[in-house]
Parts: structure tokens; C-alpha cells; sequence
């Protein structure tokens, strides 16, 4: 339908752009108007319709100002309370007007009252409304009533009937017992008095159990599209060769575990194969990624091709280049450093050898996607912490690897497990590998919880770890406000801490240190010359220090569980026990009581992982990855898990038989928005 200029500048802001757009705009809750109550006889506690007299009206100052009408029907009298009021709503609910009201009722002061209900005055006799009243989610400045006026007439419209044809094969209609397109859409639009209203509030009506699976199934179809797409691409051919790999595993002080071995087994299997692989490498913290992704580069370098590792953090991408190059250097094999902490010489230098070949490996964090940079040959794109990227940045370094029509495989890698409910859904794109057991000799960590008045505990706690020869994380706030503060508390925590513990070295790493700074004082810390490091979130991944076997994290109540997991795993890595304490300022919120019960109760990390997805929701759980692509509005993983079964059966169905069908669905849901879910 034609609106002006301004309305469509208000839809927009909601998404909606396109006739489909609107008919997809679904309501987010109900009001039932098609049943009155009596006054004496409506229940307590629900929303329900009543209609009567005003008999009684009067502004009253105490306790506060506020309106009290006293609404009369024949079975009994019920107070209606507005604490907002206009003045003109004096004259408008004036003794003698009929209203509807709808709204919650409860006991109050004088009897039954509804305070702040949805009010209209009415003519003995009006008619009730003949289906449930859509709410939808709108803007400022577009009203409830003009949102559903545009939308009852976009659902008239020739051009929505033909955007509500159907994009599911009646074969997958039948075999699921699903409601049709078209039925679903109007009746979630003007559901029917005799539709359940629970139902329809719940989510689990037919109705909106179609709308699920079709969302489901267009995310399903876009993912397995990308994923055949990727597959009629070229990469080199890697083989398997064993040179390299072998003498690195003959010079390594451990042996890899089952689950190590059988991963990286996989991986060398997609490496010999001539499309790209895209893999994710998931495992728990310190469960051994790092060596399985080395020996996936020394694949590629046994033929010839250059490997590039990409970390979020100039910390963990150093952690890398350091452990790998001395794997690697030994073996004869080159390793570059690139990140923006670089002067200009050497980046140049770093420059040059990446460009000829002469470096086999380069490790970097966000620098190795920069313009500038230019491989010879990149055979394999390995990415640590991948979530923490953006989708571009990722595209960006696998593009930058293409030659002469071959894409680089790439390898991604994460600590955060996740959920298989996720996995099925946003990863279904990627092929998965899980290390799902920890190397010997690793000591459970205890989470211990303490309240901020208990310091003199931990103080005592600290000291005598260091007299026995251990060394100590203190993990300041994240202060997301402000890096300044953040710092500021570093800072004045390091500086408490030097004069409470004068006979201890004390070190700090921050993000604002230079990154030779920060790896002067790392290292001293590992080589044990500094036994209590204050840091702040810096040091959440990459960090090794056997010999650290107690952390303190403050306002612990402040982070995410993953975090919270991530900085827990950087003790523990030893054979000493090791404790974790989780220091909380009160009064806790909700959300931080749940969060600090799961990192109390769990050490698993997909079990973490599963909890923060209840918790969060996907998309704050995704972070990164899923920057600019389209969340699901209207499935939830955790109770569609059924329905997301079969949508990845039926895309699979669809893509071999249906073809046409499943691009038309594709567009329908997700339009553009299809591009983002290949990276």
C-alpha cells in the first residue's frame, strides 16, 4: 500500500522495505478483544476484556497523584488506576462514560483494581472485536494502530498474494505435517476467537511452528549452497607426506593423545583434497590445538605452499610465533612475524619475505589481511579464535591467498565449544573436528567464589603460594565504559599490590603497553623472575605458564562465561593443583548470580558452552562471526531443535530436487543477507 514519505522512513527502521517484508513482520504477542468478563467473575492475575459505567471519578494526592475511575457492570465494581495521567483524561473518563478496559486484574487497596490498562469508551452494544489483536514490535512515532492498519491492507494486496505462494514441495509439507505458508501468515496476522491464545503467545501454535521451520530450512538451504559451492572450487592438492611432520613429532617432549591424532587426521584428509577445506577445530582451553594446527602447516609446507596462523591479539599471535618457531626453526623451516607493533623496517623486511617465499610460516594478527601483504604461494589459512573475527576479516585473508584460481583451505580454530544445536545451525557451512580430551598430566582447577569484603583471605592465600614456589594471575575488571578506567584500575592494583607483597616481583600487562613491553614482562613471568602478574583480559587465551597454579579475578560478576572459562585455563596447565577465585562485588544481578553458578558448577567447556547459550541467546554467544548476518527472528535452538532436524533433512531434499524451489526460498528469507553465511 502507498504511504507517505515520513511512515516509510519509520518502516524502514524496522526492516521492512518490500510487501514481504511486512507480511514477515509478525506480531510479537496478543491481546484477546473478543471476550468480555464480568466484573465479579474475571479471574485474577490474567489479562482479560471487561466493560462497564464509569460511576465514580476523582484525582487523589496520596500516596501520590493519580487517577482512580471507579468502573461498575451489574456483577460487581472494579477501580481503574492511572499513575501518568493527562488532564484531558479527567474530562474523557468523566461518571457516566461505558469503557473497555483491558489489562491485568489484581487485588488492590479498595477491591479488585487494573492500573495503566488499555482504554476506549464504547457505545452499549458495540461489537466485539471477531479475531485476537495483533501487538507488533514498531518505532517512535508509528502507533500500534497505524503498524496494524498498513499491514491488514498489505495483506489485501494482489503483489503479498503472490509474495504468500508457496516454496516447500507438498512431498515435505506431508511428511512433517506442516500448516501451509500462506494459512500460517494470515492466521498469525488475525488469528480466529477460537485459536488458543496460549498457543499463540508460546510460539507452539501450527501457525507459528511453520513460520519456524521455514526460517530454519532457507538458513539450512543458504549454508549446504555455500558449502556444494565451495566444493566446485580448486585448492592445492596437500599430501600427506610425513617428512616434516614426522620430525616434529620425533622431537616433541609428548606424544599426541587419541583425540589429537584423530583430528588432526581429518584435517590431513581434507589438505589432499583439491577443493578448499573449511574446517573448525574446536577444543576445550589447553587441550592441544595449537600443536595439531602446526602440524597441518607442515602439510602444507612439505609441498611447497605457505602457511599464515591469524590471532585476535598481539599476545596470543607472539604465544604462536614463539612456540612455532621453536618447532619449526630447527626443522629448517622459516617463520615470519607480522603485526601493526612493527616498525617500519622490519614490517618491510617481513614484507619481502612473505612476497618471495623465503617465509614458510608467517604468524600475525590482523596485519596479515592488510593491503599490502602478498604471498607467494598460501596453501592453508589457519584462524585462532575465530568468533573474534568479523566476517570480512576472514573473507579478506582467504581471498588475499587465491592464486591462479586456487584457494587457500582454511582451518579454523576455537575454544569456545560449540553447542550442537549451533553447530547444526550456524556452522553448517563448516566440517567440525573436536578435541575432546585433555593431555595427561593437567590438574582439575577449583573455582572458589568470594565476596569482595573477604580480600584478606586471598591476600593470605597468594602469599603462601608464592613462598611454595608457585606463581599468581590477578585479573583486573573489564570496564567496558572505558579503556582509560580500565587501565587507571590496572594501574592502581599494581601498585597496591607491589606494597602489600614487597618481597614479591610484581608485573603488569596491559593493552596499552607497546608489544615489546608486554613480552618483556610475559616473559620474565614464564622464566619465573615475576611471580605475581596483575593483567588485565589480555592474557585471556594463548598464555602457558605451567607453573602458575592460582588466579584471582576481579568483579568476576562483570564477564561473559566464555571469558570467564578462557582466563581459568591459564591455570591448571601444570601437575600442581590449581585454584581459580571468582571475586564478586554484591548485590549480584540475575543474569551475573546464573553466570558465576555455571563456572562454579562446570570445567567443561561445551557444557559452558551450552549453559551461556541459555543464558545469552546465539547471538550474543556468536559475537563476531555473525557480524552483519541474519539472526533467527522467530525459531529458538534450544526448544526447535526437532524442527531444525528436519529443516536440515529437507534442505538437502530441496537442493537435489527441488532446485528452483529452494532459491525462491532462500530469497524469500533471507534475500541479500544469503552472501554473509558463506564465510
Amino acid at each position: 500500500m502507498p504511504v507517505s514519505a515520513s511512515v516509510q522512513e519509520k518502516l524502514s527502521r524496522l526492516g521492512i522495505h518490500s510487501a514481504l517484508d511486512l507480511i514477515l513482520h509478525l506480531p510479537i504477542r496478543y491481546e484477546d478483544e473478543t471476550h468480555l468478563f464480568p466484573i465479579g467473575d474475571a479471574p485474577q492475575g490474567q489479562t482479560v476484556q471487561i466493560e462497564g459505567v464509569i460511576v465514580n471519578n476523582e484525582v487523589v494526592v496520596r500516596p501520590r497523584r493519580q487517577l482512580v475511575c471507579q468502573v461498575e457492570d451489574g456483577s460487581g465494581i472494579l477501580v481503574m488506576r492511572f499513575l501518568n495521567f493527562y488532564g484531558s483524561q479527567i474530562k474523557t473518563y468523566a461518571v457516566g462514560k461505558r469503557v473497555r478496559l483491558l489489562g491485568e486484574i489484581r487485588g488492590g487497596f479498595f477491591g479488585i483494581e487494573m492500573v495503566h490498562p488499555k482504554c476506549r469508551i464504547v457505545r452499549e452494544g458495540e461489537s466485539l472485536a471477531d479475531s485476537m489483536t495483533p501487538v507488533y514490535a514498531t518505532t517512535a512515532g508509528l502507533t500500534q494502530n497505524i503498524l496494524a492498519k498498513i499491514i491488514r491492507q498489505g495483506l489485501q494486496d494482489a503483489q503479498t498474494v503472490q509474495a504468500l505462494t508457496e516454496t516447500v514441495p507438498e512431498k515435505i509439507i506431508r511428511k512433517y505435517r506442516l500448516q501451509g505458508f500462506s494459512d500460517s501468515v494470515l492466521c498469525l496476522h488475525r488469528p480466529s476467537p477460537e485459536e488458543s491464545i496460549e498457543a499463540l503467545q508460546t510460539r507452539t501454535h501450527p501457525a507459528w511452528r511453520r513460520i519456524k521451520f521455514d526460517e530454519l530450512l532457507a538458513q539450512q538451504l543458504s549454508m549446504r549452497l555455500h558449502y556444494r559451492q565451495r566444493r566446485s572450487r580448486s585448492a592445492p592438492v596437500l599430501q600427506q607426506k610425513n617428512r616434516l611432520t614426522n620430525q616434529l613429532l620425533a622431537q616433541l617432549g609428548f606424544e599426541l593423545t587419541s583425540s589429537q591424532f584423530k583430528v588432526y587426521e581429518e584435517i590431513s584428509r581434507d589438505l589432499a583434497i583439491a577443493y578448499p577445506m573449511q574446517r573448525l577445530l574446536q577444543g576445550d582451553v589447553g587441550s592441544g590445538k595449537t600443536i595439531v594446527a602446526a602440524l597441518a602447516a607442515l602439510q602444507a609446507i612439505d609441498n611447497g605452499f605457505q602457511a599464515a596462523i591469524m590471532a585476535p591479539t598481539e599476545i596470543l599471535a607472539e604465544q604462536h610465533f614463539v612456540k612455532l618457531s621453536a618447532w619449526f626453526e630447527p626443522l629448517g623451516v622459516q617463520v615470519a612475524w607480522l603485526s601493526g607493533g612493527l616498525k617500519k623496517k622490519q614490517k618491510q623486511a617481513a614484507l619481502d619475505k612473505i612476497i618471495s617465499g623465503t617465509a614458510q610460516l608467517v604468524v600475525g594478527t590482523h596485519a596479515l589481511f592488510q593491503v599490502q601483504v602478498t604471498f607467494q604461494q598460501l596453501g592453508l589459512a589457519i584462524i585462532d579464535e575465530q568468533h573474534r573475527f568479523g566476517v570480512h576479516q576472514r573473507l579478506a585473508l582467504r581471498i588475499k591467498g587465491a592464486q591462479s584460481d586456487l584457494m587457500p583451505h582454511q582451518l579454523m580454530m576455537s575454544a569456545t565449544p560449540i553447542p550442537r544445536t549451533l553447530s547444526m545451525s550456524y556452522f553448517a557451512d563448516l566440517d567440525v573436528s573436536a578435541i575432546d580430551e585433555l593431555p595427561p598430566g593437567r590438574s582439575p582447577v577449583v573455582t572458589k567464589l568470594i565476596a569482595d569484603n573477604r580480600r584478606d583471605e586471598i591476600i593470605a592465600r597468594i602469599h603462601r603460594a608464592c613462598q611454595q614456589g608457585r606463581q599468581v594471575y590477578w585479573v583486573c575488571p573489564l570496564i567496558e565504559e572505558s579503556e582509560a578506567l580500565q587501565l587507571q584500575t590496572a594501574v592502581e592494583t599494581f601498585q597496591h599490590l607491589r606494597k602489600t607483597f614487597p618481597e614479591l616481583n610484581v608485573g603488569l600487562v596491559h593493552g596499552r603497553l607497546s608489544q615489546q613491553e608486554k613480552a618483556e614482562v610475559m616473559l620474565l613471568f614464564k622464566q619465573g623472575k615475576v611471580q605475581l602478574l596483575v593483567a588485565t583480559t589480555v592474557i585471556e587465551v594463548g598464555v602457558d605458564v605451567p607453573n602458575a597454579s592460582l588466579m584471582v579475578i576481579e568483579n568476576a560478576e562483570r564477564m561473559g562465561l566464555s571469558q570467564l572459562h578462557q582466563l581459568r585455563g591459564r591455570v591448571g596447565r601444570g601437575s600442581e593443583a590449581s585454584v581459580c577465585i571468582l571475586l564478586f562485588q554484591q548485590p549480584l544481578s540475575e543474569i551475573a548470580r546464573k553466570r558465576l553458578k555455571v563456572i562454579f558448577e562446570y570445567t567443561d567447556g561445551f557444557e559452558i558452552a551450552r549453559q551461556d547459550l541459555r543464558l545469552r541467546g546465539p547471538g550474543e554467544f556468536l559475537g563476531a562471526r555473525q557480524s552483519g548476518i541474519p539472526m533467527l527472528r522467530f525459531a529458538d535452538l534450544e526448544q526447535d531443535g526437532e524442527l531444525l532436524k528436519a529443516a536440515q533433512d529437507s534442505a538437502n531434499e530441496m537442493l537435489n530436487n527441488y532446485p528452483e524451489l529452494a532459491q525462491r526460498h532462500i530469497a524469500r528469507w533471507l534475500g541479500d543477507k544469503a552472501e554473509y553465511l558463506r564465510v
